[in-house]
């Protein structure tokens, strides 16, 4: 089983962004984990940081074939991209959402998500956590 991991803008900056939002583990941290927990589980996976909307769109639509599912953080991008939902939407992969923060608990703007209803489900609000959970549950999804 493979499973393609997205981290989306600004996640780069973790550990040094907002650290009262977003806690203090890194993303290189949190790719560790993931890859520890992959081992685990015993599937792949292939971790990218993109910043740009085309490139994740670009990476989502070419990972029919190659990947079984899909991990995203979308970000920022979360609220505001209908491209990166409908992408989600046309490549037809099981795909689990994940947030480091509590969105629902945040500014109004971040309280809807344009990609949660083309996912298998969300994970927010439980830092880099997340990331582990939303992997477990999409690896069990797809067993």
């Amino acid at each position: 089983m493979k499973i393609l991991v997205i981290h989306d803008p600004n996640l780069d900056l973790l550990g040094r962004r907002e650290p009262e939002v977003y806690g203090a583990t890194t993303l290189a941290e949190i790719d560790r984990q993931l890859t520890y927990l992959a081992r685990e589980l015993r599937v792949e996976v292939k971790i990218r940081q993109l910043a740009g909307e085309g490139e994740i769109v670009r990476a989502i639509g070419s990972a029919l074939g190659l990947f079984d599912g899909i991990l995203i953080n979308p970000a920022g991008y979360t609220h505001t991209s209908v491209a990166i939902r409908d992408a989600l939407a046309g490549a037809g992969l099981p795909a689990v959402e994940v947030h480091l923060s509590n969105t629902a608990a945040r500014e109004e703007f971040r309280h809807r998500s344009l990609s949660a209803p083309v996912t298998l489900g969300q994970v927010i609000g439980f830092g880099a956590t997340s990331y582990l959970l939303g992997l477990r549950g999409l690896v069990a999804a797809l067993a």
